[in-house]
């Protein structure tokens, strides 16, 4: 015999609608799991909480005692889930226990072939949900790093920090930052770089050692002299650089230089003049290791 979990929610504003009672959801429950001949393990009830986050008491407890029930039931998938992508983390759970999931409402049950067949349709259009949910994300920070410009989430790099939305320098970083590039100009490797950085103490950004890799990327970064750049474009930044336009653009044409092996992997990115936007075909993340 199927043993069952029956788990019954309202939220504070479910209160006010008919059919959503708690009692009107056990009743229909109860003789749901006596129509289909299953033992019910357990009720789980959770009053006055929200479903759009899987911080409930008799929800948490339910997933504890997995190995008392075979499957959930629930009188609507909204009592369980509110959010997709929660719904869809539960459905993964269930899975790997070798657990079952059935809604009365929906009639869904997953020990069905037709069962699952809807369970891949409703994952598959959460995960739809989910991928233009980052295109129109994508689509709005491309427009803003080519209209408005300033910094588009994610942490500050190093030798700067984040003050109400605007890099500001730091200065004791910002040490390190001219340090780098001086040094490079002068003819270390980013190797001996990296080496001197953590020979003095240094960290970096995230609190690990420097690499000759997280040099460079310092090197190639063009915030250092006040320019952002986001997906292939790079316009004028308003936060102030630690290094010149000209010491950059040195540092690009050193760069190729040393490259001795295809060239082509590396075209120097010169910046212009300080006042002009313009744009680049390079990518270079906003936040890196270092």
């Amino acid at each position: 015999m199927k043993r069952a979990a029956v788990y019954a929610r309202v939220s504070t504003e479910d209160q006010a609608k008919e059919g959503y009672s708690l009692d009107a959801q056990k009743d229909r429950l109860r003789a749901y799991c006596q129509a289909k001949g299953w033992e019910i393990a357990s009720e789980y009830i959770d009053d006055g909480h929200s479903g759009r986050d899987t911080k409930r008491p008799a929800y948490q407890r339910m997933l504890e005692d997995k190995d008392d029930w075979d499957t959930i039931l629930v009188i609507k998938m909204d009592r369980i889930h509110r959010n997709s992508k929660n719904f869809m983390e539960m459905m993964d759970d269930l899975k790997r226990w070798g657990k079952e999931f059935s809604s009365m409402q929906e009639s869904l049950d997953t020990s069905t072939a037709m069962g699952r067949f809807v369970m891949d349709i409703i994952q598959r259009i959460a995960q739809l949900e989910s991928e233009q949910i980052g295109e129109r994300v994508y689509m709005g920070m491309k427009q803003k790093a080519s209209t408005v410009g300033g910094p588009l989430g994610g942490c500050a790099p190093f030798g700067y920090n984040q003050q109400d939305g605007e890099l500001v320098i730091d200065k004791t970083k910002a040490e390190s930052v001219s340090l780098i590039f001086s040094e490079y100009l002068d003819g270390q490797t980013t190797q001996k770089i990296a080496d001197m950085l953590n020979s003095k103490g240094v960290s970096t950004k995230k609190g690990r050692p420097w690499t000759k890799q997280t040099v460079a990327w310092i090197l190639k970064n063009p915030v250092y002299c006040g320019y952002m750049e986001w997906d292939n474009v790079v316009r004028k930044g308003d936060h102030e650089g630690i290094i010149d336009v000209q010491t950059f653009n040195e540092v690009q044409k050193e760069l190729v230089r040393r490259i001795r092996i295809s060239p082509q992997k590396y075209e120097p990115r010169l910046l212009p003049d300080e006042s002009t936007s313009i744009q680049e075909e390079r990518t270079v993340e906003t936040c890196s290791e270092a």
